[in-house]
Protein backbone atom coordinates (compact mmCIF):
# COMPACT_ATOMS: atom_id res chain seq x y z
CA UNK A 1 0.00 0.00 0.00
CA UNK A 2 1.12 3.19 -1.19
CA UNK A 3 0.34 6.83 0.79
CA UNK A 4 -1.42 7.60 -2.53
CA UNK A 5 -3.73 4.04 -1.79
CA UNK A 6 -4.75 5.35 1.47
CA UNK A 7 -7.96 7.14 2.95
CA UNK A 8 -7.70 10.09 4.20
CA UNK A 9 -9.08 9.86 7.39
CA UNK A 10 -6.25 6.79 7.24
CA UNK A 11 -3.71 9.39 6.61
CA UNK A 12 -5.07 11.20 9.53
CA UNK A 13 -4.59 8.98 12.24
CA UNK A 14 -1.46 8.02 11.20
CA UNK A 15 -0.08 12.25 10.99
CA UNK A 16 -1.63 11.88 14.54
CA UNK A 17 0.04 9.03 15.41
CA UNK A 18 3.38 10.28 14.13
CA UNK A 19 3.30 13.86 15.58
CA UNK A 20 2.28 12.25 18.76
CA UNK A 21 5.79 9.85 18.69
CA UNK A 22 7.76 12.78 17.87
CA UNK A 23 6.27 16.06 20.54
CA UNK A 24 7.23 13.10 23.45
CA UNK A 25 9.98 11.47 21.41
CA UNK A 26 8.31 8.25 22.64
CA UNK A 27 9.35 4.91 21.35
CA UNK A 28 6.12 4.68 19.62
CA UNK A 29 2.72 7.04 18.92
CA UNK A 30 -0.18 5.45 17.84
CA UNK A 31 -4.30 6.85 16.77
CA UNK A 32 -7.29 5.13 16.68
CA UNK A 33 -10.85 6.29 14.99
CA UNK A 34 -13.93 5.14 16.52
CA UNK A 35 -16.84 3.71 14.66
CA UNK A 36 -18.54 7.89 15.28
CA UNK A 37 -15.09 9.12 13.88
CA UNK A 38 -13.51 10.37 16.74
CA UNK A 39 -9.55 10.45 16.86
CA UNK A 40 -7.36 9.56 19.92
CA UNK A 41 -3.85 9.58 20.47
CA UNK A 42 -1.38 8.51 22.71
CA UNK A 43 2.47 7.36 22.80
CA UNK A 44 3.96 4.53 24.97
CA UNK A 45 3.46 4.89 28.61
CA UNK A 46 6.81 3.56 30.90
CA UNK A 47 6.19 4.17 34.26
CA UNK A 48 7.64 2.48 37.09
CA UNK A 49 3.79 1.76 38.13
CA UNK A 50 2.31 1.40 34.57
CA UNK A 51 3.55 0.37 31.01
CA UNK A 52 1.23 0.64 28.09
CA UNK A 53 2.42 0.27 24.32
CA UNK A 54 0.96 3.32 22.75
CA UNK A 55 -1.87 1.49 20.73
CA UNK A 56 -3.09 0.23 23.77
CA UNK A 57 -2.99 3.81 25.30
CA UNK A 58 -5.09 5.23 22.53
CA UNK A 59 -7.49 2.59 22.71
CA UNK A 60 -7.94 3.15 26.98
CA UNK A 61 -8.94 6.77 25.70
CA UNK A 62 -11.37 5.69 23.19
CA UNK A 63 -12.91 3.48 25.10
CA UNK A 64 -12.52 5.70 28.57
CA UNK A 65 -14.22 8.99 26.16
CA UNK A 66 -16.95 6.38 25.28
CA UNK A 67 -16.06 4.74 21.98
CA UNK A 68 -17.65 1.28 21.47
CA UNK A 69 -16.12 0.08 18.60
CA UNK A 70 -13.03 1.63 16.23
CA UNK A 71 -12.75 1.34 12.48
CA UNK A 72 -8.92 1.57 12.38
CA UNK A 73 -5.59 1.71 14.21
CA UNK A 74 -2.01 3.36 13.18
CA UNK A 75 1.02 2.58 14.93
CA UNK A 76 4.41 4.65 14.17
CA UNK A 77 7.64 2.52 15.31
CA UNK A 78 10.61 1.31 14.45
CA UNK A 79 9.47 -2.19 15.55
CA UNK A 80 9.04 -4.65 12.02
CA UNK A 81 5.62 -6.01 13.30
CA UNK A 82 2.89 -4.67 15.59
CA UNK A 83 3.28 -6.76 19.08
CA UNK A 84 -0.02 -9.03 19.85
CA UNK A 85 -0.70 -6.84 23.03
CA UNK A 86 -0.97 -4.25 21.27
CA UNK A 87 -3.50 -6.29 18.27
CA UNK A 88 -5.17 -7.61 21.19
CA UNK A 89 -6.38 -4.23 22.45
CA UNK A 90 -7.47 -3.22 19.31
CA UNK A 91 -9.44 -6.69 18.56
CA UNK A 92 -10.73 -6.63 22.10
CA UNK A 93 -12.96 -3.41 21.20
CA UNK A 94 -13.25 -4.62 16.97
CA UNK A 95 -12.00 -7.86 15.93
CA UNK A 96 -12.01 -6.38 12.23
CA UNK A 97 -10.52 -3.27 12.45
CA UNK A 98 -7.63 -2.13 10.48
CA UNK A 99 -4.19 -1.82 12.02
CA UNK A 100 -1.85 0.21 9.64
CA UNK A 101 1.64 0.35 11.09
CA UNK A 102 4.00 2.72 9.64
CA UNK A 103 7.68 4.06 10.18
CA UNK A 104 9.06 7.36 11.67
CA UNK A 105 8.27 9.17 7.96
CA UNK A 106 4.56 8.06 8.21
CA UNK A 107 5.15 5.86 5.37
CA UNK A 108 2.58 2.79 5.71
CA UNK A 109 4.49 -0.57 5.61
CA UNK A 110 1.65 -3.14 6.07
CA UNK A 111 -2.16 -2.98 7.28
CA UNK A 112 -2.53 -5.84 9.80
Amino acid sequence: MTDLDLDPEDRKIVTLARSARARTGAAEGAAVRDTDGRTYAATTIALPSLKLTALQAAVAAAVSSGAEGLEAAAVVTASDAVDQESLAAVRDLTAGARVLRADASGAVLETV
